[in-house]
């Protein structure tokens, strides 16, 4: 009878602590990992008492997949958002996937060529170039500071499925772009790169899937960031939380601004914001 009674109270309080569980979706460059690509300290420790605490914890991330697994196994993360909403896993699980379209894709390589603007296509599980190298390529993937190198291949859209391409060319001239590739939606990342995604593609598409599956109100949704791909998903969730090394833009559409990534931003946004 005593057990009956124990285990029904513990049954309710899970029954309790999963009503009251969070969902927290963290971006990856200049908010869980600093400018020289480290974790802080203060950031893992965070991650995993949210987690001890029955919160599901999440990546949203203009990366591919592969260019973060240390990352998941680090912090034990196996929901995340990769290609800017593009290729979202669930708990391990694929759940739902955003290609582009190959006839236009190969229309803006075209284009691109003559403009000497080489380009990447990525799947979820590598990465390809058009040409066989460029500086403005070594550049900006230098700076990820990853192992991977698209080694080169112009036919790598063929028989696959391209989630995201890198369109390699100084500010301001992916304007010309924008104005005829209606497909496409260009996301600027490095001062020599962009992002480019399907029509209305963004991080918080791929949230949009997740928190729908896993039931969670959008009350107790969060995210943090601090780049330009991340203003629509701090505009449009509950509690968006931009980095203090963030952009303007990006400060001005969340509902709160924490300290920078060095100075333990991701602990502190976690307490002001009341998870912590």
């Amino acid at each position: 009878m005593e057990m009956g009674y124990k285990q029904k109270v513990q049954q309710r309080k899970l029954v309790l602590k999963m009503m009251e569980r969070s969902v927290i979706f963290f971006d990856i460059d200049g908010t869980l990992l600093n400018h020289d690509k480290k974790l802080p300290a203060s950031t893992k420790e965070a991650v995993f008492t949210l987690k001890e605490q029955g919160h599901e914890v999440a990546i949203a991330t203009g990366r591919a997949p592969f260019m973060y697994e240390e990352l998941r196994k680090e912090l034990d993360i196996n929901t995340y958002v990769s290609y800017n909403g593009q290729y979202v896993v669930l708990n391990g699980e694929v759940l739902d996937t955003n290609p582009l379209s190959i006839p236009a894709l190969l229309k803006l390589t075209e284009t691109a060529l003559v403009n000497d603007h080489p380009v990447v296509y990525m799947d979820h599980e590598d990465m390809r170039a058009n040409v066989p190298e460029h500086s403005y390529i070594k550049e900006s993937i230098k700076s990820l500071k990853i192992d991977h190198f698209p080694a080169h291949d112009p036919h790598y859209y063929e028989e696959r499925d391209i989630f995201q391409t890198l369109l390699f060319c100084p500010e301001g001239e992916e304007k010309q772009y924008e104005e005829v590739f209606q497909d496409f939606d260009f996301i600027r990342w490095h001062p020599v790169s962009c992002d480019v995604v399907p029509k209305g593609g963004s991080k918080w598409r791929g949230i949009e899937k997740i928190v729908e599956k896993l039931g969670i109100p959008k009350e107790r949704q969060y995210a943090f960031g601090d780049g330009l791909n991340d203003i629509e998903m701090l505009s449009m969730i509950h509690h968006g939380v931009a980095m203090g090394n963030g952009e303007e833009e990006v400060k001005a559409v969340a509902k709160y601004v924490t300290k920078s990534v060095e100075e333990d931003g991701i602990l502190h946004g976690l307490k002001m914001v009341g998870l912590l």
